[in-house]
């Protein structure tokens, strides 16, 4: 049982940073890959980053390759997502998610936090 509690969201200026945290439970936190989420407004939830837990290799969706970093410390058994350059566009619900066979399916979702880029 892996358990995620996401933080960090909020009202950002365009054109500002981001930092959003994913605390996670459980012994197994460090075997399974951790995606980040986001569901805009009317909208279907995309995936946003990856990042592996062999070599904790990333990976980004278009929209922020090049402005976003993903990381973990399996220490602290949490998964962060900064972003920089942000847009209105960004906006949306973000979510971390988890599991025994992630990147490709995902059993454990955070409850979401809501990011709002707008002046």
């Amino acid at each position: 049982q892996v358990q995620l509690v996401e933080s960090g969201g909020g009202l950002v200026q365009p054109g500002g940073p981001l930092t959003l945290s994913c605390a996670g439970s459980g012994d197994s936190f460090h075997h399974y890959a951790i995606g980040w989420f986001r569901q805009a407004p009317g909208k279907e939830r995309e995936g946003v980053a990856c990042i592996s837990a062999i070599d904790s290799s990333t990976y980004y969706s278009d929209s922020v390759k090049g402005r976003s970093t993903i990381s973990r410390d399996n220490a602290k058994i949490t998964a962060y997502l900064q972003m920089n350059s942000l847009k209105p566009e960004d906006t949306g619900v973000y979510y971390c998610a988890t599991g025994t066979n992630a990147p490709l399916t995902y059993d454990y979702w955070s409850q979401g936090t809501q990011v709002t880029v707008s002046s």
